[in-house]
């Protein structure tokens, strides 16, 4: 097997294939470049020899396995690993090492661009040396027991994308030199010991996910932190020791989905511009020494999802409007000092939702709440009795809402990898006949749309104990490519999470009624339709037409570019989507945009893995829809981010102008993208979508927000659309990257909000 070995380039073997140990002869292929045996059942040591004649080697992935290392010799493949000057990637996530992390792991390529040793037992302490990876995206080292302090070091790395080193004993301060890390997207710290300030230098982040959450982090919460305009995914600081009162700065967080400061010493009141914070789902104030009352500019956080306002010192009646909040599931406001009645409205009217219990003076609400009926003419006095069962049955409940919370972030901690099966434990099993159930038989009355692959129904489900709805896709077999693009797409939501991405249930390969093959994927249900739905057909809701705004177009925008730059940054492969344009982009309750059909998706592999690839699969086939797809693609250029780059251009050109790219009125020579240039920008207001304008202009007087005058609207669209401009020109080199198109967006929209 040796002789075999030794002009080998390749070793791949993913998804439960494979079982035994890594074979000792990997040490003699000289030629090897890729070893990755992701997700099997790989026990025993890695050779400690692999790596020492192979220089030419760039990615060992061990993900997902049952390999142990315990001592100096057992950890000696990272000292053979040192040869390599071509690693990119190094990957033992998810094994059973133990034993102290080795300092020559500092010693690997300058040329590193992943390094992950998550959730295995690693102990010791993160060496200085770890500052030598200058092109370093991605750091995983969460889930071990690493202890000693951050290393300042990681402020070296300019190029990192992701910093993981959540749930360890890491102690000390966080690096003030982590904010020269101007690419930063994702910072996870959290259950940790470390301690001291928060450093203001983290605003100087990109930052996108920021969780310090479980710390002995003290001293006031950095106002410069409400100030990174990036923050969209979350920010957790639970569990620490902040004093201080909450910056009115929180207001500036308007693309912020989720909010935890609960369990610090938080003093003052909630500050009213918290309601400029649009975007919130889960916003957790819990446990902190707020007072006065619930501001009024709360009721303006449509999409809330989750409120938290138990054990503060917070007063006055329950807001009214908290009934009208139609999104709100969860409710706590136990443990405070409200008075009055309880309303009796939405979220009031579920008392497994709602908790109030603590609020001696609160009366009224439904029955269920147990409360004292309002209109006793007589106040009796509590007996103490009853006060020690309310204040006993309250201590239990916050118990267990701190165990749940706990077990709800640990669950976070556990990053998917991209070799993940999409049929594992996590999915549920779905068959053809609950199928068929669900959608009432692929009735016409729940077809939703039809594409190039299938059609897609609505349906209704049972998953976990609750009735959901859901997207069903229904491959049409019958037509030529079907399979494969249900297999691309399989292949790609397995290796894929992001908040505007579509979010995949589950799939069913299975046999109908007939004894055919049916293969359909389950996706979660987005009400709010289609971005092409929007933008040309204007939906209609009580006979009046719904239309998109300048900020929710903007928004939109930047909600599809932040998940291109994600597919684009993916490892150890970035995905190309391939298809880009409006009706592959779902609209959820809060208008926030999800990326949708992964049919002809790509892997960028490395040129070594491509010669498996036939032409018609990557280089002639002309992938995408005629108007999006990139022109160089017809010339038989294989995919590239480029090609998406090119389709989220004429994307923005055409969400802003209101015309499609494949509009009659270009004819033959003339085409969207040049008809803007053309355009700009003396006069733009003659392709601007005036549907826009009109909305704009009615709504003058009304939003506060928006409030700007008709010159200051279109120079705000001129910038957008010059951004399309940059990302759809004809030249694939000279088109800019996706981030930094988000960048300009984000930039486009703060001076906007300016005005």
């Amino acid at each position: 097997m040796g002789d075999t070995m030794t002009s080998l380039q390749s070793f791949l073997v993913s998804d439960n294939q494979f079982h035994g140990v890594i074979p000792p002869s990997l040490c003699n292929a000289s030629m090897l470049q890729m070893v990755q045996t992701v997700n099997n059942f790989l026990s025993g040591t890695i050779p400690r020899c692999l790596g020492a004649r192979q220089e030419m080697l760039s990615v060992v992935n061990f993900a997902g396995n049952q390999l142990e290392a315990t001592n100096d010799a057992e950890w000696g493949f990272l000292t053979s690993l040192t040869n390599c000057s071509n690693m990119i990637l190094v990957d033992v996530s998810e094994n059973k090492l133990q034993g102290v992390l080795p300092k020559s792991i500092g010693n690997l390529s300058t040329q590193m661009e992943f390094l992950g040793i998550a959730s295995n037992s690693i102990a010791g302490t993160i060496t200085e040396a770890i500052g030598n990876f200058i092109n370093l995206d991605e750091l995983d080292m969460e889930n071990n027991l690493l202890q000693g302090t951050i290393p300042a070091s990681l402020g070296k790395l300019k190029k990192l994308n992701r910093l993981s080193l959540s749930n360890n004993n890491l102690s000390g301060s966080i690096p003030v030199a982590l904010g020269n890390l101007t690419k930063l997207t994702t910072l996870l710290l959290n259950t940790n010991a470390l301690s001291g300030a928060i450093p203001s230098a983290l605003s100087n982040c990109p930052l996108e996910e920021l969780d310090l959450s479980y710390n002995n982090l003290s001293g006031p919460t950095p106002k410069e932190l409400f100030l990174i305009s990036s923050l969209s995914s979350s920010m957790y600081l639970a569990h620490n020791s902040l004093t201080g009162t909450l910056p009115s700065e929180v207001g500036n967080l308007r693309n912020l989905g989720e909010l935890d400061l609960s369990d610090n010493m938080i003093s003052g009141k909630i500050p009213t511009n918290i309601g400029e914070c649009r975007s919130l789902q889960y916003l957790n104030l819990s446990g902190n020494h707020l007072d006065a009352t619930i501001p009024l500019s709360l009721g303006q956080l449509r999409g809330l999802v989750v409120l938290d306002l138990s054990r503060n010192n917070l007063s006055g009646s329950i807001p009214e409007f908290l009934g009208t909040m139609k999104g709100l599931a969860s409710l706590n406001l136990s443990s405070n000092d409200f008075e009055g009645e309880v309303p009796k409205d939405g979220i009031f009217l579920n008392a497994a939702a709602t908790s109030v219990m603590g609020n001696s003076a609160l009366c009224g609400g439904i029955p269920q709440l147990k409360l004292k009926m309002c209109s006793s003419p007589t106040k009796r006095r509590i007996s103490s009795k009853l006060l020690m069962i309310i204040a006993a049955g309250a201590g239990i409940l916050l118990v267990i809402l701190s165990a749940m919370f706990v077990l709800c972030k640990r669950s976070k901690l556990i990053r998917a990898k991209p070799q993940i099966t999409l049929l594992n434990d996590k999915y549920i099993r779905v068959s053809y006949a609950e199928l068929v159930k669900a959608t009432d038989g692929f009735t016409s009355e729940n077809l939703i749309g039809v594409g190039s692959f299938g059609a897609v129904y609505k349906g209704r489900m049972e998953i976990s104990g609750q009735q959901v709805m859901v997207a069903v896709k229904v491959l049409n077999l019958q037509h030529a490519g079907a399979s494969r693009s249900f297999d691309a797409e399989c292949e790609a939501w397995r290796c894929i999470r992001h908040r505007n991405l579509v979010k995949v249930i589950t799939v069913c390969s299975s046999i109908d009624t007939r004894g055919g093959d049916f293969k359909a994927l389950v996706f979660e249900f987005l009400p709010n339709g289609n971005l092409d739905q929007w933008l040309h057909k204007h939906l209609e809701e009580d006979n009046e037409p719904k239309m998109l705004d300048l900020i929710q177009r903007l928004q939109i925008a930047m909600h599809v570019a932040s998940a291109l730059d994600y597919l684009h940054h993916q490892k150890p492969f970035p995905i190309v989507h391939c298809d880009l344009k409006p009706s592959n982009i779902l609209l959820d309750n809060n208008m926030v945009a999800h990326v949708g059909d992964f049919g002809l998706a790509r892997f960028l592999h490395d040129e070594h893995n491509d010669k498996s690839e036939t032409p018609t699969s990557s280089r002639t086939a002309i992938r995408g829809t005629i108007g999006y797809v990139a022109p160089e693609y017809g010339l038989g250029n294989e995919a590239s981010i480029h090609g998406d780059v090119y389709s989220y251009g004429i994307l923005l050109l055409e969400m802003f102008t209101g015309k499609r790219p494949t509009s009659s009125e270009f004819g033959e020579v003339l085409s969207l993208h040049k008809h803007v240039q053309m355009a700009l920008p003396d006069q733009a207001a003659t392709v601007i979508d005036q549907d826009l304008l009109k909305a704009e202009s009615n709504g003058k007087g009304t939003e506060g927000g928006y409030q700007s005058s008709e010159d200051m609207r279109i120079s705000c669209i001129v910038s957008i659309l010059q951004v399309g401009i940059s990302c759809s020109k004809e030249t694939p080199t000279e088109r800019i990257q996706i981030g930094d198109a988000l960048r300009e967006l984000q930039i486009i929209r703060d001076k906007f909000y300016a005005h």
